[in-house]
């Protein structure tokens, strides 16, 4: 079961549509950062993006910023929101059940498929990135080292290694909105419906976030720390935010995956 969701995903046509449209934008700004040579100042636009004209190595990291805030929980929760709902849509649903095939052990593969995909499109979008930065952005001065958010140089292999840290820790941030979308997604037979109720959800947790009256409730929003992955990129190592951000996650997976558990092993099949 696992390896027939994992295959559908990545036979489906339109898995590799969404990644290329959220490849197209990073790769736009990449060129336009080439051609013009002008960047933003230091401590504005997406984190990284300042650094990038003299170094196009830490671009993977500009991309991953671009895409976070907006283009990438769009494209989780469209995928997790129709990972049962969807197939309730089309009246495949209770086909799939009728074989011998446990709701949980269907849920499970469909879970899966959509943390496959997270992992799959995160690290298309740091590698497009570093290819692009390398090819468009130089990969900076002759000494190997980079200038770190914190002004101290960070070696290449520093770099490395905290690049990859930081996909996996944009692919759990991520895993937070799939498990949200596929909570909702057991609740109704709309694909599209339960991906904008995730996004709903994604966009109140950011409009709080600029809220002072919201303080109180900032530290436990979804949204709170998914940029914290800039924190892996200070000397030393800042790690309070990044520990709380893995630990929220944490909570938010164990609830809704939880819930979706309990509400789609108990419902009644129709469709």
């Amino acid at each position: 079961m696992i390896r027939v969701e994992l295959v559908k995903m990545l036979r489906r046509p339109r898995t590799w549509v969404t990644i290329a449209m959220l490849n197209a934008l990073p790769t736009l700004v990449a060129i336009l950062l080439a051609v013009t040579d002008v960047g933003p100042r230091s401590g504005t636009g997406p984190a990284f993006l300042s650094a990038v004209l003299t170094d196009g190595t830490l671009y993977p990291l500009a991309a991953l910023a671009i895409v976070l805030p907006l283009f990438l929980p769009v494209a989780v929760a469209m995928m997790a929101g129709e990972a049962v709902a969807g197939e309730a849509q089309a009246g495949t649903l209770r086909y799939l059940l009728v074989r011998p095939v446990g709701r949980t052990r269907l849920l499970v593969a469909k879970l899966i498929s959509i943390v496959m995909f997270v992992l799959l499109t995160v690290v298309i979008v740091a590698v497009l990135g570093y290819v692009v930065g390398m090819l468009l952005l130089g990969d900076g001065d002759s000494s190997g080292l980079v200038s770190g958010v914190s002004g101290t140089s960070l070696t290449g292999t520093q770099i490395a290694q905290r690049t990859m840290m930081a996909v996996a820790y944009v692919t759990l941030s991520m895993l937070g909105v799939a498990a949200l979308a596929l909570l909702l997604s057991t609740f109704t037979d709309s694909a599209l419906g339960a991906a904008l109720g995730a996004l709903a959800f994604l966009i109140a947790s950011t409009l709080l976030l600029t809220l002072d009256a919201a303080a109180a409730l900032q530290p436990y929003l979804p949204t709170r720390y998914w940029l914290a992955f800039v924190d892996l990129f200070r000397d030393p190592i800042l790690w309070r935010d990044l520990v709380r951000g893995l630990l929220l996650q944490g909570v938010y997976l164990v609830v809704f995956l939880g819930a979706a558990w309990a509400n789609f092993t108990s419902k009644d099949i129709t469709s």
